[in-house]
């Protein structure tokens, strides 16, 4: 198995519309979505591009917003 884990930008949430849209995917497994992370399950990765789009919206005007982090690992070796 293999999990994304988005950390979101200061300010924002992951936009209902996206989480929808991201569980119909045969590829995603489950999603969670906690505080401030969004952890997206793969059951398997393979030599092909995937492509996954994120839409957020902005709850709380912030300045100086920092990057993002997005991780990609194996469950079972972390």
């Amino acid at each position: 198995m293999v999990i994304i884990e988005v950390s979101l930008l200061s300010g924002f949430i992951l936009a209902s519309r996206s989480r929808m849209l991201l569980e119909h995917r045969s590829i995603i497994k489950k999603i969670e979505v906690e505080a401030n992370v969004v952890y997206i399950y793969l059951e398997k990765l393979n030599d092909e591009s995937q492509t996954f789009i994120l839409q957020l919206e902005q709850v709380i005007q912030m300045k100086n917003l920092k990057p993002a982090s997005i991780k990609i690992y194996d469950y079972y070796q972390p």
